[in-house]
């Protein structure tokens, strides 16, 4: 039976409602155009059909009574027609092509199919079915044509009818599938495939039947019984299957495995996602230079795109900026937790180290085995003894089983030779396991984030030295001084010890020195130049120098510290008569508050920075009011990122005048507390208050008020 024919055969619509009949033509005796033709026992026509009508071209009244071989047939055919006749009379059937005289006087090659027919009174007639040769001929070869290419398509090909039912698979598709036709046929694809996602295959043909547009290239991904242990992908068309009247008979599917160009596809994906991952990192992992940030970064990295949960653990000995040494004697190792993070809400980031806590774990742990060896180990598929050696105790393993976890990587920070610690990476609801790709990319991201680890660590012991430095150069400001009262702060920036400092020199005749000053840069060598300037300023107050020549003198000093640059405010408060002197390099000026609390921008010549040279400084001279308070500082106080300048001194301004009551260590605590919590850049504050001077302080003899005799 030819695919035309099971179409017909399975396809026949039944408009009536269920009483079997069709009430519309199709199939291929509609391709054939067959026509029916009736002779009596004399070869007369007696029964002649519409379609002979367009077959021959007589009409039913020009042929109806006439002998066939007069009609149809060239003289020089009569005699084999007449034979042939005889013989079917006689019973006999015969097929074949026969040469037909057309009313227009042309011949047509027509094929014949005769046979024998009696009415009840046992008359004979003969029964020709007959077709125009060559219109069997091409519905043959594409008949021919079409069953070839459905038995030897490489190409999957099904036939459905009006309900989904299966009507044909080709040995392509049956390959696919893992089935024979005849055991689909008559099925749903839900019936027999129940590792597809049915559902939307089905929702495709309906949709196909209903409106008649093709869908091309539909994709699924599943498995089939041909091989239940893999997922493939297949590309589906779908048509609709229509005949010459317009007839739906059913849904064609053409389906390719398309599996190798999925996995090629999804390959690509993942590179481009580990890329992306890589390019994330760059930019995320290592902004600031805080330990357990750089460690939290890295773990929000990992997850979910690599791991759904991720730590990294590090040794105690990088959190203390001590000499790493990976493990001890015994193969243990002592580590300190600095971040955890989980790509989802889940207890297995319980199971981790807590964040903070230092852990000490033996030889068989496997951070502990990734720090000795200083290699990664991946674990594809984790094992009760794996789960053992991931998890800190019984406690947190049993926690670990529960989430799921099935695959597990530990990658070492490495950074200049050394292991630092490890990041420990795992999957639970990610159904794929690690692999040696997702190796790579931990390895990748462990490097980065263990030189930005590095980096803190480095600059913490760096840190660390210089604000040693700076602290053991920064005395205390003298507390006996007559007739002056004085507090100080220093305050180091987060990110660095600077190059700020403050001074009070006590000098000749009961004059104090306050001086205040700032070096450009951070860090050891910022601290070390700040130490030369602050030494050279007291033995330079000790001269008994005009703030002018004392700045001078230290500009001339600033130029031979290489290419070094600092502010430096000096000023000298008289406390028995009140004058002060103050000179500027290129320093903010301080602030005065009066009594009344009124307070002020005191108005001085800004100068040059020390260490610029050849420009000249000035002096400006003021009178200070018993209960006066006057405030040096460092531009570290009232510097803001994103602020105005102007602002920040218009906010200490107005500090300074609703606090100037009270202890000056308290002024000094509620200013630093208004503007600066973690200053970016270092603050140095001093406050100086005149207040009364001891009954013995003598006062000043004429003509001694300035410097020197």
């Amino acid at each position: 039976m030819t695919t035309h024919d099971r179409l017909d055969q399975d396809c026949e619509a039944d408009p009536t409602g269920g009483d079997g009949l069709t009430t519309v033509a199709g199939g291929v005796l509609d391709l054939l155009r067959v026509a029916a033709v009736v002779l009596d026992a004399d070869g007369r026509i007696t029964l002649w059909s519409p379609e002979a009508e367009l077959l021959f071209g007589f009409s039913a009244a020009e042929a109806l009574g006439r002998r066939s071989d007069h009609l149809l047939v060239r003289p020089e055919d009569r005699r084999a027609a007449r034979d042939l006749f005889a013989r079917v009379r006689a019973g006999d059937t015969w097929a074949g092509v026969f040469p037909v005289r057309r009313r227009d006087g042309t011949t047509v090659r027509v094929e014949f199919h005769t046979m024998g027919l009696h009415d009840s009174h046992g008359d004979a007639y003969a029964l020709g079915l007959a077709a125009d040769e060559a219109t069997v001929r091409r519905v043959e070869t594409d008949l021919a044509v079409s069953g070839l290419l459905i038995e030897q398509s490489p190409v999957g090909l099904a036939v459905f009818d009006t309900e989904l039912r299966w009507l044909r698979a080709n040995p392509a598709l049956q390959s696919m599938n893992g089935m024979p036709e005849p055991l689909v046929r008559g099925r749903r694809i839900s019936e027999m495939l129940p590792g597809l996602d049915t559902e939307a295959i089905e929702t495709a043909m309906r949709r196909v039947l209903a409106t008649g547009e093709p869908i091309l290239d539909h994709q699924t991904i599943g498995r089939t019984p041909a091989d239940p242990d893999h997922d493939h992908a297949w590309s589906e068309s779908y048509y609709r299957l229509e005949d010459a009247g317009g007839r739906v008979l059913g849904i064609a599917v053409s389906v390719i495995d398309v599996s190798a160009r999925h996995r090629a596809a999804s390959e690509v994906a993942e590179a481009r996602e580990r890329l992306a991952v890589v390019a994330d990192a760059g930019v995320r992992i290592g902004t600031t230079l805080d330990l357990r940030q750089t460690a939290q970064e890295l773990a929000d990295v990992a997850v979910p795109r690599l791991a759904d949960l991720a730590a990294v653990d590090v040794l105690d000995a990088v959190v203390h900026r001590e000499p790493v040494a990976r493990v001890r004697s015994d193969g243990s190792a002592r580590f300190r937790a600095l971040a955890v993070a989980a790509g989802y809400p889940t207890e297995a980031v319980h199971a981790a180290d807590p964040v903070g806590e230092i852990a000490r774990y033996g030889a068989n742990r496997l951070i502990a085995q990734c720090v000795r060896d200083g290699a990664p180990i991946l674990v594809p598929h984790t094992s009760e003894q794996d789960i053992r050696r991931i998890a800190r105790d019984e406690a947190a393993a049993d926690v670990l089983r529960r989430e799921g976890v099935h695959s597990y990587i530990a990658a070492p920070l490495i950074a200049r030779g050394s292991v630092l610690g490890t990041l420990s990476l795992h999957r639970t609801v990610h159904s794929k396991p690690f692999d040696e790709d997702d190796l790579t990319l931990a390895c990748e991201l462990a490097m980065r984030a263990a030189l930005a680890i590095d980096n803190a660590r480095l600059y913490g012991r760096e840190r660390d030295a210089a604000l040693t430095l700076q602290r053991s150069l920064l005395s205390l400001p003298p507390r006996d001084l007559d007739g002056l009262e004085t507090a100080s702060r220093y305050l180091p920036a987060v990110s660095a010890a600077g190059g700020d400092w403050f001074d009070v020199l006590p000098m000749k005749d009961g004059r104090v020195g306050l001086v205040v000053g700032d070096v450009m840069g951070k860090g050891i060598h910022a601290a070390a130049i700040m130490g030369q300037l602050r030494t050279a300023t007291r033995a330079f107050s000790k001269l008994d120098l005009p703030p002018v020549e004392l700045l001078r003198h230290l500009d001339e000093i600033t130029q031979t510290l290489g290419d070094s640059i600092a502010t430096c405010l000096y000023a000298v408060c008289d406390p028995r008569t009140g004058h002060c002197e103050l000179s500027t390099a290129g320093h903010l000026p301080p602030v005065l508050v009066h009594p009344d609390g009124d307070a002020e921008l005191l108005a001085t010549p800004s100068g040059a920075p020390l260490g610029v040279g050849g420009v000249p400084f000035a002096a400006v001279h003021c009178d200070l009011a018993e209960g006066a308070v006057l405030a040096l500082f460092t531009d570290g106080l009232v510097e803001k990122r994103h602020e105005s300048l102007d602002v920040g001194l218009h906010t200490l301004v107005q500090l300074l005048r609703r606090h100037h009551h009270g202890p000056l260590d308290r002024i000094c605590d509620q200013v630093l507390a208004a503007l600066h919590g973690a200053p970016d850049d270092d603050v140095a504050l001093l406050l100086a208050r005149l207040c009364g001077r001891s009954p013995s302080a003598a006062s000043p003899p004429p003509g001694k008020r300035g410097y020197g005799e």
